[in-house]
């Protein structure tokens, strides 16, 4: 029987091209949806807005 130790190095996955496709995909709508939200945030503090800033905050909290 194999043991598998929580700090053990891990066998590298073999990714097919359709896997690496869908992580580059979400990573790139992610740091799309931040700097969105950090654009937005900007903008709240600009106006003042309290409400609308603790929203985005809370979303940008979320997806980080």
């Amino acid at each position: 029987m194999e043991k598998k130790l929580l700090n053990s190095p891990q066998q590298p996955h073999d990714y097919t091209d359709s896997e690496i496709a869908e992580m580059v995909l979400k990573h790139a709508f992610l740091q799309f949806k931040r700097e969105k939200i950090l654009k937005e945030i900007d903008h709240t503090l600009q106006e003042g807005n309290k409400s609308l800033f603790l929203q985005l905050t809370e979303e940008l909290r979320k997806i980080s």
